[in-house]
């Protein structure tokens, strides 16, 4: 009698230690997939971020890059019209100086 009443314990310890287990393995899973699901995030975040400091940084290079296309654009219209200013200025001394003569 003893003996059955041991063997019905030892059951039930080992039907406890199977639904502990059971439940620590589930508790375990689930801090699992919440720790993988912040790494997620976080790693997506981290990646938004540097999506937008790569996009702002382009777009402050190419404001650079059209001042300057700008400048020298600019400083080059006005070379040519220095040039054409001084063989105008020839051009109507020769047209005068024809005229006159």
């Amino acid at each position: 009698m003893e003996i059955i009443k041991q063997i019905k314990e030892a059951e039930q310890q080992a039907k406890q230690i199977v639904e502990d287990a059971k439940a620590q393995a589930a508790q375990m899973h689930e801090k699992a997939r919440k720790e993988q699901r912040q790494q997620t995030e976080q790693a997506q975040d981290s990646r938004r971020t540097q999506i937008n400091a790569a996009v702002e940084q382009a777009e402050q290079d190419a404001q650079s890059e059209v001042e300057k296309l700008k400048q020298d654009g600019q400083a080059e219209v006005e070379q040519l019209k220095q040039k054409a200013g001084s063989k105008m200025d020839a051009c109507v001394d020769k047209v005068l100086s024809h005229l006159t003569d």
